[in-house]
């Protein structure tokens, strides 16, 4: 089993309240989830205006696959002209590496 995730920290733009921070957030999540079948979840920042962080995760049978859904993922998640891509961590692991 191969377990890969990402995560994403982003500049929001004309953002003042956190309910403005969720009406931009909530949507990106919800595409990465509904188009990549992944988990998505905003998981940093949280209490920040203007910041946000968005991890995915995917799970598959093979490494090869975990990766072409992770680099589709990061190609939409730089795609939002709302936000601004800050920077990407990513990482894929084995499960015979616990």
């Amino acid at each position: 089993m191969w377990i890969g995730f990402c995560e994403f920290d982003y500049l929001l733009g004309d953002v003042h309240s956190l309910k403005q921070k969720r009406s931009v957030v909530r949507p990106i999540v919800a595409d990465l989830r509904k188009r990549y079948t992944v988990s998505a979840a905003e998981v940093g920042h949280l209490d920040v205006h203007r910041r946000t962080v968005i991890g995915v995760s995917a799970v598959a049978a093979d490494r090869g696959h975990v990766v072409d859904v992770l680099d589709a993922v990061e190609r939409s998640a730089a795609g939002h002209p709302e936000v601004e891509l800050l920077s990407v961590r990513r990482r894929v692991i084995s499960s015979a590496d616990f």
